[in-house]
Parts: C-alpha cells; sequence; structure tokens
C-alpha cells in the first residue's frame, strides 16, 4: 500500500504545475500554481473568492478541500483581488515579492523587500511563508502581517492585529479586531466607519477583575502547538484537548468572537475546543441601531427592532431599524412624547452621563429635556465602597442611564435593566410591545463576497485550457489504473484488519491521548496505590511516562460499556475547559479495560477535608463559590449545556491551593436545549447519591439543569454545618414518595429563630465560632434557596455565581429574595 501512495504522489507531482516549497528569484506563480509545505500540511496558491477574482492565500491541505471547504489561514490581498487569467506572484531580482494584477498591470499587493543577495519564497509546515535571501536571513514573513487566524508558533505583539473576515465566504476586512491596546490588554474592537466599542474583556470593569494585569509594556502573545495560549497581560487559557498534538488555528471569526479549533490531520471537522464569549449577543455591534440581539441556542443568534422601528435596508441587514414614526419633539413637552417600558432589555454605551441617585420621575424628565435622548435605563445597583463613599449612599441605590444612541441592544432574561423607550404619543404602542424580527441572523452572510471581473480574449488562452483539460483527462486514466491495482494489491489487508473487531483510530472522537493498558498498568506500579473508591470504580495514583503525576480510575466490570458509548461519555469531558473542572489527559479502552486519567489533586476531595477538619471559613467560601462556578460553565457557558447528576463532597477534588474542581462525570449527560429538559430514554433510571438527589427524581417530572442545584444546595449546607445528609437520609419503597431530607429540615428548624443565633447553632462546631457573619447568611440563605421542593423556585448557577461574587468583592448585603431563573 505504501508503494501506491508513493506512484500516486509522483503521478499528482508531474502533472502539477508547481508543486514545489519554494519559488525561486525571478521566477513567478501563475493563479494554476501552487506552495506546498515540505510534509504537505499547508498550501499556497491563488484562491477563488468571487467571480474570477483571486486572493493569494495559505490554507490546511489535508484532508483535501473545495472552494467552499479549505480552511484559510492567511491572505496576501483580501481586500483586493486579482484576475485569474494572467495575474501571477512574482518574486522580483531585486527581493522584492508582488502580486500584479492583471487589468490595468497594477500591483496589487507587495512586501516592500529589497535585497543584494539572492532570494527564494518558502512556505514552512508551521503554515509560515517566508521570503528569505540564501544565507538565511529573513526578509519578510507572514507570521509579521497576519489576517484574521493565529497559528500554533506564531507571535502576537503590539506590530499586529487579527481582523476578522466579513463573512463566511467574504473574505475582506470586517468590523472586529484583536489587538493589544495602549494599556498593554488584548483586547477585541468592534470597529466600523461610524462606531467604535471595546467588548472583551467586560469593559465595565477594571482590568483586575478580569485578571488582567496591565503594567507591561512588551506586549506579546503566543499558542504553543498543544493548546495552550499566554499572553503578557496575564491572559492563559488551554484548549478542552490541551496535550495532544493536533491541528490547531485561533482565528477571529466573521462574528466577532475570537476561538481555539483543533482537529486531527485525518479528520474533515474542526472542534472549538474555548471561545473568548459564550454569550454571543455581547458582541458589540452584532446588530444595527435600533435593534436589539436575542440568543437562542437552537436558531441562534437574531437581531430584532424596538417597538415602533422597522428594518432600514433589506439588502444590508446589518444597518439595523429606523423609526416608523416623524421626529419625535424633544423641547420636553410632555404632551408630544411618552416613554414605553421594555423589560429585560439593555444598551451598552451612549449613554449622555450615568446619573446616580435620581428617581425614576426624574429620569423620565430628564430624558424629555435632553434633545437627543432616545430613552433611558433605570436600575437599582448593588454597589461598591467606592460608589457609597463618592454619593453618600445606602447598598442599593438607583442610576439613570439616558441613551443619546440605541446600539449594542440585547434582550435576555437574565437582564435585570429596563429600557423606557421614547416614542411618539400619537402611537399605539403598549408597554411590552411584541419586538419586529427582521429576519437577520447573524450567522448568515451580511455582505455578498466580492467580484472583480476582467474581459478575456485571445484564442491562445482557449487552446491552454483545452490543452489543460487533455492533460488533466490523461491523468484521471492514469491514476485510475494505479488506484485499481492498490485496491486488489490491500483487499486482502483491509478485511485482515476489519476482522480483528478492535478499533484503532477513535481517538480522533475525544481529542485525547489514547493509552494502552500495559502503560497504565506500568504507571500505576500495576494498580497499586489506591487513592479512592467509588461505586463506578478505583482511582489510583500513577506516574506518566513524561513524569506528570495522575489520577486514573479504573471502571468496575459492572461500569463498563461499548466503546463506542464509553467514547461517547469521554467526549462529553473533552468539550468542557473551565478552572473549575477536572482536567482530563486521556483514556483507555482496550478489550474489556475502561480508564480515565486524570490531573491529580493534592488534597484529595472536599469529603475528606471536611471530615479531617482542615477547611478554615475563608477556604470554604471560596470552595463554594468554584463549585458553583465550575456548574454555572456546564450549564450555561459549555459549548453543550451538560447535567453532572451527582454533585456531592466525594466528586468535588481540591488543588494544592484549595481550589475546587469538580469531577467524575461518569452520570453527566448533555441537555436537550431545544426542550429544556433531558429527553434520553436511557436516562429514565434514577441518577446519583442518595442525599444529595432532587425530588425529580422520583416524581417523575422532567429532568433539567435543577437537579444540580438542588444536590449544590445539600453540599453548601454540608460545607456550613459539617454535617453529611447521608446518614440522615432514607428513601421509603421507591417512586412517588418524597426523599426526607433529614439536613435541610433541621437547618429549616433552626432558621425559624430570627437573628443570629440561628446561624451559630448551625455553624461547623470546628470553626469554634471564626466565620465571617455576612458571608455566612449569605450562603445560607443561598443554599436554602437551592434546595427548594419546586424546582423553578431554585436560582440557576449563574445567578449562584453572581450573588456569591458580589459578596468576595464588597461588603455590602445582598438581596436574594426572586432568586428563580427558568
Amino acid at each position: 500500500m505504501d508503494a501506491c501512495l508513493l506512484l500516486l504522489s509522483l503521478i499528482f507531482h508531474f502533472y502539477s504545475s508547481v508543486s514545489d516549497s519554494s519559488l525561486q528569484e525571478g521566477y513567478s506563480l501563475s493563479v494554476n500554481g501552487v506552495l506546498v509545505s515540505p510534509t504537505g500540511v499547508f498550501s499556497a496558491r491563488f484562491y477563488p473568492v468571487g467571480d474570477n477574482a483571486y486572493c493569494f492565500s495559505i490554507w490546511f491541505t489535508e484532508p483535501s478541500c473545495n472552494r467552499d471547504s479549505c480552511t484559510i489561514v492567511w491572505m496576501a490581498n483580501r481586500d483586493f483581488p486579482v484576475n485569474g487569467v494572467r495575474s501571477k506572484l512574482w518574486l522580483q531580482t531585486t527581493g522584492n515579492l508582488v502580486l500584479t494584477d492583471a487589468g490595468p498591470r497594477s500591483i496589487a499587493w507587495s512586501t516592500h523587500t529589497a535585497s543584494l543577495s539572492s532570494t527564494e519564497l518558502i512556505l514552512l509546515d508551521t503554515g509560515n511563508l517566508v521570503l528569505r535571501s540564501l544565507n538565511g536571513v529573513i526578509l519578510w514573513q507572514s507570521f509579521d502581517s497576519p489576517t484574521n487566524t493565529l497559528l500554533p508558533s506564531q507571535r502576537f505583539n503590539k506590530d499586529v492585529q487579527l481582523v476578522s473576515s466579513r463573512t463566511p465566504t467574504n473574505f475582506s476586512s470586517g468590523f472586529y479586531k484583536l489587538f493589544f491596546d495602549n494599556d498593554n490588554l488584548l483586547r477585541l474592537l468592534y470597529d466600523d466607519s461610524e462606531v467604535t466599542s471595546v467588548y472583551w474583556p467586560t469593559p465595565w470593569l477594571p482590568p483586575w477583575l478580569t485578571n488582567r494585569f496591565p503594567y507591561n509594556s512588551s506586549r506579546f502573545a503566543f499558542l504553543d502547538s498543544l493548546g495552550k495560549f499566554t499572553s503578557s497581560d496575564n491572559l492563559s487559557f488551554v484548549s478542552a484537548d490541551y496535550g495532544v498534538r493536533l491541528q490547531r488555528r485561533l482565528p477571529l471569526d466573521f462574528d466577532g468572537n475570537l476561538r481555539l479549533y483543533s482537529r486531527k490531520e485525518d479528520n474533515t471537522t474542526w472542534v472549538v475546543s474555548w471561545q473568548a464569549l459564550s454569550q454571543p449577543c455581547r458582541i458589540h455591534g452584532a446588530c444595527g441601531p435600533n435593534s436589539v440581539c436575542n440568543y437562542d441556542p437552537v436558531s441562534g443568534r437574531r437581531c430584532s427592532c424596538l417597538p415602533g422601528y422597522q428594518e432600514k435596508n433589506a439588502n444590508d441587514l446589518s444597518s439595523g431599524c429606523e423609526s416608523k414614526f416623524n421626529n419625535i419633539s424633544s423641547d420636553n413637552d410632555t404632551y408630544q412624547t411618552r416613554f414605553i417600558r421594555l423589560s429585560h432589555v439593555e444598551f451598552y454605551g451612549y449613554d449622555h452621563r450615568v446619573y446616580y441617585g435620581y428617581t425614576l420621575d426624574m429620569c423620565r424628565n430628564l430624558c424629555l429635556s435632553l434633545s437627543d435622548c432616545k430613552g433611558f435605563q433605570y436600575r437599582y445597583l448593588e454597589g461598591g465602597l467606592s460608589l457609597m463613599k463618592e454619593f453618600k449612599l445606602t447598598a442599593y441605590f438607583s442610576a439613570c442611564y439616558p441613551k443619546v444612541l440605541l446600539l449594542n441592544g440585547r434582550r435576555s432574561p437574565n437582564v435585570d435593566t429596563t429600557l423606557y423607550l421614547k416614542v411618539s404619543k400619537n402611537s399605539l404602542l403598549s408597554n411590552e410591545e411584541e419586538f419586529s424580527e427582521f429576519g437577520l441572523n447573524c450567522s448568515d452572510e451580511i455582505l455578498r463576497p466580492l467580484e472583480r471581473a476582467y474581459p478575456k480574449s485571445s484564442q491562445n488562452e482557449q487552446l491552454q485550457l483545452i490543452l489543460l483539460f487533455a492533460i488533466a483527462l490523461g491523468a484521471v486514466e492514469i491514476t485510475g489504473i494505479f488506484l485499481v491495482w492498490c485496491f486488489m494489491f490491500s483487499s486482502s489487508q483491509n478485511s485482515n484488519e476489519a476482522s480483528q473487531g478492535y478499533h484503532h483510530h477513535h481517538p480522533e472522537i475525544t481529542g485525547f491521548r489514547r493509552f494502552t493498558y500495559s502503560e497504565l498498568k506500568k504507571a500505576t506500579g500495576n494498580f497499586s496505590v489506591e487513592i479512592g473508591r467509588g461505586a463506578r470504580g478505583t482511582v489510583y495514583k500513577a506516574t506518566l511516562p513524561d513524569n506528570r503525576i495522575a489520577a486514573i480510575k479504573r471502571l468496575n466490570s459492572i461500569a463498563n460499556q461499548g466503546e463506542a458509548e464509553f467514547l461517547a461519555e469521554v467526549s462529553i469531558i473533552g468539550k468542557l475547559n473551565h478552572m473549575n473542572l477536572i482536567e482530563m489527559w486521556g483514556y483507555c479502552a482496550e478489550r474489556n479495560h475502561r480508564l480515565l486519567v486524570y490531573e491529580y489533586m493534592e488534597h484529595g476531595s472536599l469529603a475528606e477535608s471536611l471530615s479531617s477538619r482542615l477547611l478554615d471559613w475563608p477556604k470554604r467560601f471560596q470552595i463554594a463559590l468554584g463549585i458553583a462556578r465550575g456548574l454555572a460553565y456546564l450549564h450555561e457557558e459549555s459549548l453543550e449545556c451538560v447535567l453532572h447528576c451527582d454533585v456531592k463532597p466525594q466528586n468535588i477534588l481540591l488543588d494544592s491551593n484549595y481550589q475546587p474542581k469538580v469531577s467524575d462525570f461518569g452520570l453527566s449527560k448533555m441537555l436537550n436545549r431545544s426542550s429544556g429538559h433531558l429527553s434520553d430514554s436511557s436516562f429514565s433510571r434514577i441518577r446519583g447519591t442518595r442525599g444529595y438527589m432532587a425530588p425529580e427524581w422520583v416524581s417523575n417530572l422532567p429532568i433539567t439543569s435543577k437537579v444540580d442545584v438542588y444536590s449544590y444546595g445539600i453540599v453548601v449546607l454540608e460545607i456550613i454545618t459539617g454535617k453529611s445528609p447521608a446518614n440522615g437520609e432514607s428513601s421509603s419503597s421507591g417512586e412517588g414518595k418524597e426523599l426526607q431530607r433529614g439536613l435541610v429540615t433541621w437547618v429549616t428548624e433552626n432558621k425559624k429563630n430570627e437573628g443570629e443565633s440561628w446561624m451559630k447553632k448551625i455553624i461547623d462546631p470546628t470553626l469554634k465560632g471564626e466565620y465571617n457573619k455576612g458571608e455566612m447568611e449569605i450562603i445560607a440563605k443561598l443554599a436554602m434557596q437551592c434546595v427548594k421542593e419546586d424546582r423553578n423556585a431554585r436560582p440557576a448557577m449563574s445567578k449562584v455565581v453572581e450573588i456569591l461574587l458580589h459578596r468576595s468583592q464588597y461588603s455590602s448585603p445582598v438581596k436574594i429574595d426572586r432568586l428563580s431563573s427558568e
């Protein structure tokens, strides 16, 4: 079979117009020419972007692609396509690389370099196109002038930026940029001809609250081949499949999101292994003026006109909406204008000013008095100490935001802001008017690809096309003969391999390293050091060949399953990437052996630390916050909505800094986003651990993310009290009967006593009274809200994180009434 592949490569090499990895001085590439990297990973040639319009580009060669599926990583002339007949890439004898356009014979692009010695253009296996002298001096390289993509080993610094494409098929410069700003921070920017705004990291937060470090003037960033990104401003992340050598790329996508993709070399599908923003509507410019963005997991991002507004330009949906009525009078004439109330709607930026302490009437009158006020937002803030001192306000105060422009709008049940839209008195609009969706699917194209066509003349070109067709036909015939021969030669080998019944090529499903059973047996010393045991298997300490300390879970034979089902569960973990989730390094699926390889946690499980009395109050509070963050990521931020279904202290591991990591996803399932609950028939049986299970498991109610919220509440109560619910927990004869919640009942009875005494009665006595009373009250009330019988009364995990984060940053009290979120 190897001989077949060699002969085929020779055939294709012979019939290609250019198939070398370098272009020598004085030579040129026509539209049919191609540069190939030494091992064939990348190709560089003219890529069609319109009707007889081409851009010189670099893309991944394998697997083979066509016009619609090539993964472009760089373009020379993205904003000035050239003719497809007489244009060429020419390495001049002066050392300058130029791209000439056939029409007016103009230069579409150039490196503006010069050299006294001979030069060559070479395409490397890293995807870097390098112009260098023969003595090795680099005159120019594509890595120094990226378009929209960063590749592994490509340095990103203050002198370059990534600029998105306009649409998936229009590769011209778009509206989004990734760059280092003057504060030395890596930022994402929306920039069109009229409006400019930063949207990542969260623009209203100071750098230290986004874990960024501005005091470093080096300004560089780097993506390595294993999937780790580091930046001088302290931004660092790893891909979900970190540690495996895969094809990787980090593009700024046309929709304004920065995403890291990876895939196996012989796979056709790219997998998103990290993304900057999990909420697409937070990306500025998603919709035009006077419209709001609404995200639906099924249909994606959608744009809707505000009440009283209509689509402005059907040919350019990004232009947003315009008023259906005449200009609204703005001379404080209350008889001509009025406001309609729109809940859960906010517009970021373009405030006339922020007015603190204003009543609703004061804010309304202020907007009426401003000639350019389009409406106003009004909300109650739970402020920090600095704001309270500056404005002499209490912990809860109001804020008024008069809007001079209605841009960057979004609508979501999680938005706690109300917009009061200024409309004509004569309009028939009412409060909470239906939004007019004008059909902009932000994942579709906004503009059509550029087209650059030139007249084709001369019979010589027709003869050349006939000649090329004849050569191609001959190549196909010869190739067909060798393919038939190779197939007959290798058919017996293929049948023997298929008869083994063992699949060797499943690693591309998960993206992790696939270990052999003998490797893991050796790493664990024949499974000699046991560090944990559960219902599904036993965990052993191991030292991997690269000297990393790992925890290897060997699943029991009763938990063993088919390889396809096992890899499907492993793939769930592979799509997760969060600091509060356990990191998995690999797996083994060999015959009837099923093993999982995790990072090793120095302090074991939360259950062990609670029983050994090692946790003071600050550690306990941060552990509760970390668990909430991990679950919120699973439910709302991960690429797939995942339910854990077995949240308990034994499945919460602690690293060297006592940071929690949620582990053991053996019972997890992905949520059906369209229905909001689990519909998998294989999920009909009860899952979880008695004492931590929500009532839905035995009441035939739909299983939603609120089962994890319930379990989280029980775990928090255990963190507070030091008491385990399992000992006092029992379930009578089965379905339809409520679970007896001894711990919850005990806390509820003590909570009937108002004041501080109830907290003293339930707090873990091993703390000896050393705890933060404000934090204790907040976290206890949150836990009791989480364990409500009615699942709709339980808060979403993102709301829990929001409350705990606020408490950890400020000392002001926080209201937790009405926390429930569907």
